[in-house]
C-alpha cells in the first residue's frame, strides 16, 4: 500500500485513524500551540494529540474550528490525567476537556497512565462511549503487557490505541506484537527520542541515501512498520519537513538495520510505567 499523508488504519471499532500527527506535548499556551497546529493542518497534518496536562486543549479547538479543514477530517486526541484516574473523577475530567477544545465531540480518550483507579476511570470511558456521541473511540497510554491483560479481562469496549513512547532505541517488541495480535495499534509518543535521533549514525546514513534528515527516516520506518506517529514541533520549518515522507521508501534492510538500533529499557527517555508516581 503507498502511504500517503492522508494514511489511516481501521481502529477495532472501524473508526478510521490517520498514521501521522502533530503532538503538543510542552507546546507553550497562545500563540506558540495554536501556530504549530495552524502550520499542521495547513501541511496537511489530520490528527492532533493533546492531553489534560498539557494545559493547551483550549488553543487547540480554536485552530481545529477555524476552518482550515472541515472538523470531520480532524482527528483529534486528548486524554485524562492521572489527578482524575477515578469513574467520577474522569467523568468530570472529560467534561472538563471538552469544555476546553470547545468541540461537539473528540475523536479519541486515553487514559494517560495505568495508575491509581484506572480501572474505574475505563469504566467511565466505555459509559461516555457507549451512551453518548461525545467521544468516538477510547484508549489507553503507557499501558504495558500486563496491564493490557488486565484490562481486556473485564473491559466491556476494547480500546483502540495504546500510546507509548517508542523509538529507535525503545521498540518495545514483545508489547507491539501483543498489541497487533490483539488488533491495538501503537502509537509511538518521543518518536524522535527528542531530536536524539539526529545523533544517531545508522539514521544519518540512511538519511544520506534519500536526501533525508535522521528525523524523517525514523519517522518513515514507523508508518512503514505500522506504528502511528506523533512527532511534535512548534516551529513552522520541522513541522513541515516531519511530514516529508512521502517521495522514499525503506528498504526491508534498512528497517532491519533500524530495527536493529534497539536497548529495551536501556533506551528509555521518559518513566516506566511501573515505576511511575515512584
Amino acid at each position: 500500500m503507498t502511504l500517503t499523508i492522508d494514511s489511516t488504519v481501521t481502529l477495532n471499532n472501524g473508526v478510521e485513524m490517520p498514521i501521522f500527527g502533530l503532538g503538543v506535548w510542552r507546546s507553550g499556551q497562545g500563540a506558540e500551540t495554536e501556530n504549530a497546529v495552524k502550520w499542521a493542518l495547513e501541511a496537511g497534518y489530520r490528527a492532533i494529540d493533546t492531553a489534560a496536562l498539557y494545559q493547551n486543549e483550549a488553543e487547540v479547538g480554536k485552530i481545529v474550528k477555524s476552518g482550515i479543514r472541515p472538523r470531520e477530517e480532524i482527528f483529534v486526541t486528548s486524554k485524562v490525567w492521572v489527578d482524575d484516574l477515578s469513574y467520577e473523577g474522569t467523568k468530570a475530567a472529560f467534561d472538563a476537556s471538552m469544555d476546553k477544545l470547545g468541540l461537539d465531540y473528540v475523536d479519541l480518550y486515553l487514559v494517560h497512565w495505568p495508575v491509581s483507579d484506572w480501572k474505574g476511570a475505563w469504566r467511565a470511558l466505555e459509559e461516555i462511549y457507549e451512551n453518548t456521541d461525545r467521544v468516538r473511540a477510547i484508549g489507553v497510554s503507557n499501558f504495558l503487557i500486563h496491564h493490557m491483560e488486565e484490562l481486556l479481562s473485564f473491559a466491556r469496549v476494547r480500546p483502540v490505541v495504546n500510546q507509548i513512547e517508542y523509538h529507535p532505541y525503545l521498540q518495545s517488541k514483545a508489547l507491539h506484537a501483543y498489541c497487533k495480535e490483539q488488533g491495538i495499534p501503537l502509537t509511538a509518543w518521543a518518536p524522535i527520542m527528542k531530536g536524539k535521533v539526529l545523533e544517531v549514525p545508522e539514521l544519518i546514513a540512511i538519511g544520506e541515501k534519500y536526501g533525508k534528515s535522521a528525523v524523517q527516516v525514523t519517522l518513515r520506518w514507523m508508518l512503514q512498520t505500522g506504528v502511528i506517529t506523533i512527532p511534535k514541533s512548534v516551529h513552522k520549518e520541522r513541522v513541515d519537513a516531519n511530514c516529508d515522507l512521502y517521495d522514499f521508501e525503506l528498504s526491508d534492510e534498512e528497517i532491519g538495520i533500524i530495527d536493529s538500533l534497539d536497548q529495551g529499557d536501556e533506551g528509555r527517555i521518559g518513566i516506566h510505567p511501573d515505576r511511575f508516581g515512584e
